[in-house]
Formats: C-alpha cells, structure tokens, sequence
C-alpha cells in the first residue's frame, strides 16, 4: 500500500469518527521497496505496529505507536493479558540494533527474493511472475509439479531449506541470515525435490 493509498483510507475513516491502526509487520520491508519513508506511509495512522524481529532481524519484539492515552491503555491491557518483560535489557539491545542498523540492508533481502523467483521461474513446473516480488516474500505455486506445497515443503525441510506450504503454493521469506549463495543453494536443492 503506497502512502497515498493509506492516506486515502485514514481520510475516510476519520470522517466517520473511525481510528486508523496499521499492522506495519514489515514496513520497512514496505519502505524500502517504495522509496518512502515510513513516517509518510503512517502519518495519518492514529496508530502504528511494526515487529523488530520480522524484516529487521531481531530476536524478538514488536513496538507500538500512538498517542500518549493510547500506549497507557495498551500496556494496561498488555499486563491484564499477562504480558511483560523483565530484564529485558539485552533483547532491548538486540532490537535497537536492529532499528537502527537493518533497514539500511533491507534492500540485499529484496534483491535476494527477487533472484530466488527469477530462478523459480525458469523451472516450468513452477508458476511465479518474478516482477510480482518486490519486498522479502515470494509466493509461488507448484501445482504443476502434481505435489501439495506441503509436501514440498516437507522435502525441503529435509534438505536444511525453510519454506511454508500452502494447497498449491508454496511461501519463502528472505531475511539478514540468507545470503545469495543461500539462494542458489536454495534452487539447487529445490531442482533436486522437484525432480
């Protein structure tokens, strides 16, 4: 969703009296692949979440945003739920790291998922339009192939490659541990499952 596109949604909402709250999990991944900065794709979100330990590498943590009322209530309710951290001091560090130092690498995650789907598409088993991958996810479906994307995903496993299927489809993420020799491991192993 390009900022103006959620500018257009808030808009309608705050006329009729309706706050906005963006489940920004990968906006940074969003960000960088539309060459906007995240502050404009939220600025008219009454609220903002967005996970430390998706696209940005930590290994845990997710930061809410909102007015100063609104993250009073949260953490009530986030207490009430039982949640809580104590001593969190080194996932704190891990998480500013990763604030501070991943989204200047995001774009090394793109480039990877879209090398990943060129090299899926060159298998004829496999549909998948590699200009469709933008951002760190790339979906493709393997009905072709007369497998479920679970089954795939089972003998990929058993090859050390993550990947989550779904009917037909089948999901894979890059992320800051993928390097782009992992990808060609990737298609190398995904050429030996499928055969």
């Amino acid at each position: 969703m390009t900022a103006e596109q959620c500018s257009g949604v808030c808009h309608q909402a705050h006329a009729l009296g309706l706050p906005v709250h963006m489940d920004g999990a990968r906006i940074f991944n969003a960000s960088v692949a539309l060459g906007t900065p995240v502050s404009e794709m939220t600025r008219n979100c009454n609220s903002v979440q967005f996970c430390l330990s998706k696209g940005l590498g930590a290994p845990v943590g997710s930061i809410l945003l909102g007015s100063q009322d609104f993250i009073a209530e949260a953490r009530i309710w986030r207490k009430r739920l039982g949640g809580g951290w104590r001593q969190a001091g080194i996932l704190a560090a891990a998480g500013l790291v990763a604030l501070e130092e991943s989204p200047k690498r995001l774009h090394e995650d793109h480039a990877n998922a879209r090398r990943l789907a060129e090299g899926l598409a060159q298998n004829p088993s496999i549909e998948i339009d590699p200009e469709s991958v933008v951002t760190n996810i790339v979906i493709f479906d393997a009905a072709g192939t007369g497998k479920t994307g679970t089954d795939i995903s089972l003998r990929l496993k058993d090859q050390g490659v993550l990947a989550i299927g779904f009917g037909s489809k089948i999901r894979m993420v890059t992320h800051c541990d993928v390097s782009r020799g992992d990808i060609d491991d990737t298609l190398s192993v995904m050429s030996t499952v499928l055969d």
